[in-house]
């Protein structure tokens, strides 16, 4: 199930010569960039036969980057990625789904370096430049003989057009595929970034149920690689929120393998900047797709923020509103329940005064200055109604703004959610 085949795939191009269909899809995701392959495979790990097994692999050794889970509880996938990626360098990710490889003690750790030692193997890459990671049912035994012979057959369907494959490979409750990509133009050179992710519930900042990769041809150092992720996780991905769960697989990797020609990107020039805001595009697209595909979801909610005293505040009462599960009730109810909304802002820990909120839902205002306002509930209803609602809050207290992601909470999330394991 390629990106062309889904409507809502979430994906952005910005200049260069990427070709796109009449909808703006790109096909490419993680294989947009130059030097980069890809290639997926059914293993069996999942109940039903499906894609389970995803390969990423860079033809030269790349610079890595990776920001992690919060959770305390940590995969084997990530006790194992996570000191190879502050190494700085990777050439090759390996992934499944359908097993989280979470709380399998040290048999699980060795199943993880195992999965790492197979790929490199079958892509002739030194075993320390491989990646490793899981997502899927947490407490469960790996089945590796099949996870093995997976990754070999995914090795031999690699690819520079496998991108969409390993997009659907790393996909659970997911319902489509979710891949980006942008070109810049860095010193005079074209610059691709290009990236999948999955995710549909367990979704809540600073690292939730998801996992994304990132690749990009751009040469660039791994200290500055790092710091132009983070800031970009920290716009996107940090300001989404499903159901306020984070969980113990959680990672975000971009690789950088220097093919576009480009001079070196530093921090301290203005290229840093161009990079870094269509890394955080990039970022921002898989992001919002993630919220889209809430489990269940029927609706995306976008919550913005302005006129906050700071950033922080900002940013607190965004995810505060867009993570209240009585607020994604009343927008899956089409309810403008405006007080919700205020009284999820007035929790959230921001510095506000309550006594100047002014609240809109799409363009209906329905709060002014935190009092009960005459409104259209017509016209309300007409953008509850949407895919996409939109919710603004004006604080009238200072000249800072964020925005948050999430979806409505419907009875399908309990369906789903009640029976995963089944």
């Amino acid at each position: 199930m390629g990106q062309n085949n889904n409507e809502q795939a979430q994906t952005l191009i910005l200049g260069g010569t990427l070709q796109v269909d009449s909808t703006g899809n790109h096909p490419g995701g993680v294989t947009a960039a130059t030097g980069f392959q890809a290639g997926a495979a059914e293993a069996e790990i999942k109940y039903k036969l499906k894609k389970d097994i995803a390969l990423i692999y860079s033809t030269v050794p790349a610079a890595a980057a990776g920001v992690f889970t919060t959770n305390r509880v940590k995969a084997a996938p990530l006790l194992v990625t996570m000191p190879r990626v502050a190494g700085g360098r990777a050439q090759a990710i390996v992934v499944n789904s359908g097993n989280a490889n979470a709380c399998n003690g040290d048999e699980g750790v060795q199943d993880a370096v195992t999965m790492a030692a197979a790929a490199a193997a079958a892509l002739e890459v030194p075993e320390e430049l491989v990646l490793v990671a899981s997502t899927g049912v947490i407490g469960q035994k790996m089945p590796m003989d099949r996870v093995l012979a997976g990754i070999l057959k995914a090795a031999g369907r690699i690819s520079p057009v496998g991108g969409a494959q390993a997009a659907e490979a790393i996909m659970t409750t997911d319902t489509f595929t979710k891949e980006a990509a942008r070109q810049i133009e860095v010193n005079g050179k074209v610059v691709t970034i290009g990236g999948m992710a999955k995710g549909a519930g367990m979704i809540h900042p600073n690292m939730a149920t998801m996992l994304c990769f990132i690749t990009t041809d751009a040469a660039i150092a791994a200290a500055d690689l790092d710091k132009a992720l983070r800031h970009a996780a920290d716009q996107s991905f940090n300001m989404i929120t499903i159901d306020r769960d984070t969980s113990t697989n959680d990672m975000v990797v971009v690789l950088a393998n220097g093919l576009a020609g480009n001079t070196e990107i530093t921090s301290e020039e203005p290229a840093f900047i161009t990079f870094q805001e269509a890394l955080t595009g990039v970022c921002t697209s898989l992001a919002v797709a993630i919220a889209r595909d809430g489990e269940g979801a029927t609706r995306l909610i976008q919550v913005e923020v302005r006129h906050a005293p700071t950033i922080a505040d900002a940013r607190l009462a965004a995810r505060a509103v867009a993570g209240s599960n009585l607020v994604k009730a009343a927008i899956f109810g089409r309810d403008a329940n405006w007080g919700r909304i205020i009284c999820a802002a007035g929790y959230s820990g921001a510095n506000f005064d309550p006594g100047l909120v002014d609240i809109f839902l799409g363009d209906e205002q329905v709060t002014k200055n935190g009092c009960s306002l005459e409104f259209s509930e017509e016209r309300a209803l007409e953008f509850l109604n949407g895919d996409s609602v939109s919710i603004t809050l004006d604080l009238k207290s200072g000249e800072a703004g964020a925005v948050a992601w999430g979806c409505d909470l419907t009875y399908d999330y309990v369906r789903i959610n009640g029976d995963y394991r089944t």
